[in-house]
């Protein structure tokens, strides 16, 4: 994790995190994924270095939700990294985008911070995670050092993300609709009231659906999942209960296997179409809350 707070910092700090990248035998080129500004500065600090490097821009690497950039990762790594992903990433979310825009995506983000720790940790890849405190600014900073390895204040992804998620949900809306049962026909009709776009309805339908499914895929009635939904177009919201207790916190989060999907995989979809999944217990004893909010 690197902070800064102006643009000679960043390169000061970029430089020999690439520059390593640049020396690794056998390793493919460092990428540097930035502010558009400061690449340009890194560009002219480098010199002919520049060109054994892969410079993305960040407002086309971070494009949506948390979970985007997971898949977005996983892909880049899958194409481009040496054996056992080995590469050197210099990584800086958009927090002038869509991450920082809310306190609620702000946790999302967090969380996506967190979970990566997990989520690399089959891999070799080393990563540098730069944080420029006129943009994310102190309270993103200091929960973001909570995520990362090299600080002192590091907690372990599974404790803090138990803690980002003791935070109580809003409860449903008393006019919530109540659904019989996870069916993808009704919930794209329902979504179609509630004013999302046919393609919109339809992609929201099948994202519930897939969510159910993974943990509910062939339950007889009348223990079919109990459905609430609400909201209006585009923040459509809906809730699942399923009998099983989900407790790993990368449910959603581990792209699917190329020989088949495992249990829980069709989370994925879900996480990578809503804006919002949260996974909760229930009740104690009662199974798990699945709550998706399409945008």
């Amino acid at each position: 994790m690197a902070v800064f707070g102006s643009d000679d910092a960043f390169v000061a700090a970029a430089l020999p995190f690439l520059a390593e990248g640049l020396a690794a035998p056998g390793e493919p080129p460092p990428v540097a994924i930035a502010d558009p500004g400061r690449l340009a500065l890194l560009r002219d600090a480098l010199g002919t270095d520049a060109k054994g490097i892969t410079f993305v821009p960040h407002t086309e690497w971070y494009t949506g939700s948390a979970a985007n950039a997971v898949a977005q990762s996983a892909g880049y790594l899958a194409a481009n990294a040496g054996p056992g992903g080995r590469i050197h990433l210099l990584m800086e979310p958009h927090w002038a985008g869509r991450a920082g825009r809310s306190a609620r995506e702000t946790t999302e983000w967090i969380r996506y911070e967190s979970l990566a720790n997990l989520l690399f940790a089959p891999f070799a890849t080393t990563a540098l995670c730069a944080y420029d405190t006129r943009t994310a600014g102190p309270a993103i900073v200091d929960a973001a050092r909570r995520a990362h390895p090299d600080t002192p204040v590091y907690e372990q992804p599974a404790r803090l993300v138990h803690e980002l998620d003791a935070v109580p949900l809003p409860p449903p809306p008393p006019d919530a609709e109540r659904l019989t049962a996870p069916d993808r026909d009704t919930l794209r009709e329902r979504a179609r009231a509630r004013g999302l776009t046919p393609a919109d309805a339809d992609l929201f339908a099948t994202a519930v659906t897939e969510a159910a499914t993974s943990y509910a895929p062939s339950i007889p009635p009348p223990s079919l999942p109990e459905v609430l939904l609400w909201g209006e177009a585009p923040a459509c919201v809906c809730e699942l209960r399923v009998p099983e207790r989900i407790t790993d916190p990368l449910a959603g989060f581990v792209p699917p296997r190329a020989e088949g999907p495992a249990p829980g995989q069709g989370l994925w979809f879900t996480r990578q179409v809503c804006a919002y999944v949260d996974i909760r217990e229930a009740e104690p004893g009662e199974g798990s809350l699945i709550r998706v909010q399409y945008a």
